[in-house]
């Protein structure tokens, strides 16, 4: 099914950029968990390939000494994104609100943000770029939505301000 995808994409002229394309035994190491630990908090998330061959992003949050939150990150090579403007990504979800947050450059103090609700089947969720929101901590910032021509992280969180066990599925990520 990918490869006939990816070969659509190639035949109809599409000029995408695949971000991440989670199948059996690719390699994930470079996805990194950071949880509410890193601020006293104990919530637990991991981040697994599952036998279907997808990203499993999945936990437990915990709102004990101020927690709330945990995430997923990738980080990569400088992508060129100039022409691109929205971001797919076929997921399965759990039925709960999410965050996508994107980074310019790996190091920026703040990430631009795009919240997403999840239906508990598979979907694919198509984020504007330009309506990426910039935050820091929590807090939205008072500057320009996502306008950037570059990337170097993308980040997966949850976060409902309620103690709750979460399982989100990531198939694949790209721009377009």
């Amino acid at each position: 099914m990918k490869l006939i995808l990816i070969t659509l994409l190639i035949l109809t002229g599409m000029n995408t950029i695949s971000i991440f394309n989670f199948e059996k035994n690719v390699d994930i190491q470079d996805w990194n968990i950071v949880d509410d630990v890193v601020m006293g908090g104990k919530s637990n998330g991991s981040f697994t390939l599952n036998n279907e061959g997808h990203g499993v992003f999945s936990g437990v949050i915990s709102l004990k000494n101020n927690g709330g939150f945990s995430s997923v990150r990738y980080q990569f090579e400088t992508l060129d994104i100039s022409d691109k403007t929205f971001v797919y990504i076929k997921l399965k979800g759990d039925g709960k609100q999410y965050q996508f947050r994107i980074k310019d450059e790996k190091n920026a103090y703040f990430s631009y943000i795009f919240p997403f609700q999840t239906t508990g089947d598979w979907e694919e969720i198509t984020i504007p770029l330009n309506k990426m929101y910039a935050s820091f901590r929590g807090r939205t910032l008072n500057i320009p939505n996502f306008s950037e021509n570059q990337l170097e992280e993308i980040v997966f969180l949850i976060g409902n301000k309620k103690a709750e066990d979460f399982e989100l599925q990531i198939d694949s990520i790209y721009l377009k």
